[in-house]
């Protein structure tokens, strides 16, 4: 029985351990990253140094303001100071996306430890000669001197590379895998399309202002379906300033050029046919498509390009869907304020 209760208390105790969070970067008081978060805090009350507030949490670890003000300073010395003078959406938005940013490599580099993987230092020194120092080790050691950067850091973020790259190499080794068939396939697809867009832009407003440019859009689409002239149309309502004075036309695009939702309209929307409306990150969008054309090309010429193309998509696909995966298993949640 005693033995029992010592392994029910060994049990607890690894339970406990495993659930406390790695530690967020503490500013120290005056420190270059305590002062620097201090200052845009004025214009952010959240990123205040003494509340350290979370940005990103998980449960193996959150995220802090800390970590990213830290980060900063630690990665761009002195030139993170003009962080100080930029609005506050932008600044935002910076924070944000390198609080993110933290978070997946941290993810990444923790499932790459559980696998094994290693970096050594001799991979370490090789990278840093290669990128950094190439033949004037002396000119490269002033420059980040005169930047107030680390030299250690420039170290730990080449290991942390480095074991990002072997983990994403294994994520990888079965995803690049692309057929013949797969080659052929895409090559018999359209390649190229001709299309006139409206758009109605949508970045930076409210959800009423943007229920109230899908009224106006869904009326364009009334009006252009109807038959009036879609040049016209897109001359004197499109908010997009490549093409709204030459009748929103964009031609012969390739695929890849254009942003998801865009393309997929454009290549699936019969030719001479209006698309439904289509959201992008820019707005609200319609899409009359002239032409569409295939490779033109010979087979053989191409055949290299394609499977290359193939392979990136396949490995940015594995990518994406590993990243999601493994913040699923960390109950990944990004922190609104």
């Amino acid at each position: 029985m005693k033995k029992l209760a010592i392994l029910l208390l060994g049990i607890a105790l690894t339970l406990s351990f495993c659930a406390k969070k790695e530690p967020s970067v503490v500013l120290e008081k005056d420190s270059p990253a305590y002062n620097l978060a201090l200052a845009v805090s004025e214009k952010i009350s959240y990123y205040n140094p003494e509340q350290n507030n979370p940005l990103v949490k998980t449960k193996y670890f959150d995220i802090t303001t800390g970590d990213v003000f830290n980060i900063l300073q630690t990665n761009f010395g002195n030139r993170a100071q003009q962080l100080k003078s930029f609005q506050p959406e932008r600044l935002k938005s910076i924070v944000d996306q390198n609080a993110r940013q933290m978070s997946e490599v941290k993810l990444q580099l923790r499932e790459a430890k559980l696998m094994g993987l290693q970096v050594t230092d001799q991979e370490v020194d090789s990278v840093i000669q290669t990128r950094y120092m190439r033949d004037d080790k002396d000119r490269f050691m002033s420059w980040l001197k005169n930047n107030n950067i680390d030299y250690q850091t420039v170290r730990n973020d080449t290991r942390d590379g480095l074991m990002l790259q072997k983990y994403n190499d294994k994520i990888f080794e079965k995803s690049a895998e692309v057929s013949e068939e797969e080659i052929m396939d895409n090559y018999k697809q359209d390649k190229y399309a001709t299309v006139r867009h409206i758009l109605l832009r949508t970045q930076g407003l409210s959800d009423s202002l943007k229920v109230e440019k899908y009224k106006q859009m869904e009326e364009l689409l009334k009006r252009a379906r109807a038959g009036e002239d879609f040049a016209e149309l897109a001359n004197q309502y499109s908010e997009d300033p490549g093409s709204n004075k030459n009748g929103g036309i964009y031609e012969n695009f390739t695929r890849g050029k254009m942003v998801k939702p865009f393309e997929d309209a454009s290549f699936n929307t019969p030719i001479g046919e209006i698309s439904d409306i289509v959201e992008t990150s820019y707005g609200y969008h319609i899409i009359k498509v002239i032409d569409r054309k295939p490779e033109e090309k010979p087979f053989d010429e191409v055949k290299d390009s394609i499977k290359a193309k193939l392979q990136r998509e396949k490995q940015n696909k594995a990518y994406t869907d590993n990243l999601e995966k493994l913040k699923k298993k960390a109950n990944f949640k990004i922190v609104e304020y």
